[in-house]
């Protein structure tokens, strides 16, 4: 028996390869959220000396998501590989350094986790099959923006635009929605909250969202159709009033502090392409519609 028969007969074993899968890629998503926004910000200063003729900085080492090898933050010490285990290491550990026993953040475990367990809902929930592969793909990326935007308020059109396009080239095959409702997806998402954008500032003369906001819309539109973003807004919005206010009296900011919007729309467009379905026809049916 192959190992295709074997995921497809065995439903839980193809959870259970989605979860370590997800641990694993979970480990190097803390690399990308950590380096990328680094490595954009020396792009960009370069760029900019270029425009401006002055003179590049000197060469220094390279930096990407290869090189420098990962290292103790606070003794440079190069992490081993079995120091770099997905959350086991950390529990052995302890959560500290091997060389220097100073505490490691468990920000790195829980993103582990959290993308071991989106994987393993999503092979739960499609099965076996291309839609569960490449929601996957959709899912690892969306954690990753997220994770990036609450860190820099920043969605990086290299993660951004890729995942947009890929979105339409996948239901060109009509696997998650049809292609039409993809690309209406993509115009009205991007077009809603550009809209949205604009009338805020003539109203206030304010920015009130970044551009990235749109783009990631129109990403999930892409995805899943133009059927999902109202409820995708609707939980975005909800979820960002509840958890912004919260966020902002625990730390005790300003009501006028900005928040990040694209984590609360990575988690609504996510919930909404899973069960999208499920929670509109449970809504209709509580107010009487059905």
């Amino acid at each position: 028996m192959s190992l295709t028969e074997v995921l497809t007969l065995y439903p839980m074993a193809f959870v259970a390869s989605a979860l370590v899968l997800g641990l694993i890629v979970g480990s190097f998503l803390n690399v990308l959220v950590w380096r990328l926004p680094k490595m954009l910000e020396r792009d960009w200063r370069a760029q900019a000396l270029e425009v401006l003729g002055l003179a590049p900085e000197p060469p220094s080492a390279p930096y990407n998501l290869m090189q420098p090898h990962s290292q103790c933050p606070h003794c440079a010490q190069p992490i081993r590989p079995w120091e770099n285990i997905p959350l086991l290491s950390y529990l052995w550990l302890r959560g500290r350094c091997a060389h220097c026993k100073a505490g490691i953040s468990p920000r790195y475990p829980l993103t582990e986790l959290a993308c071991g367990l989106i994987s393993a809902l999503v092979a739960w929930h499609f099965g076996f099959g291309w839609p569960a592969g490449l929601l996957l793909v959709l899912s690892w990326g969306l954690l990753a923006m997220s994770l990036i935007d609450a860190d820099h308020q920043l969605l990086p059109d290299v993660l951004v635009l890729p995942l947009l396009w890929l979105g339409l080239i996948v239901n060109s095959f009509g696997l998650l929605a049809s292609l039409g409702d993809a690309l209406w997806g993509a115009v009205l998402g991007y077009l809603f909250l550009w809209s949205v954008f604009w009338l805020f500032k003539l109203l206030t003369g304010k920015d009130g969202m970044g551009h990235g906001d749109f783009k990631l819309l129109a990403l999930l539109g892409a995805w899943g159709g133009w059927q999902i973003l109202p409820l995708t807004l609707l939980l975005s919005s909800l979820v960002g009033a509840i958890l912004g206010t919260v966020m902002l009296r625990l730390r005790q900011e300003k009501t006028s502090t900005p928040i990040p919007f694209g984590p609360f729309l990575t988690i609504a467009g996510w919930i909404a392409m899973l069960w999208g379905g499920q929670i509109t026809d449970f809504y209709l049916q509580f107010v009487g519609f059905q």
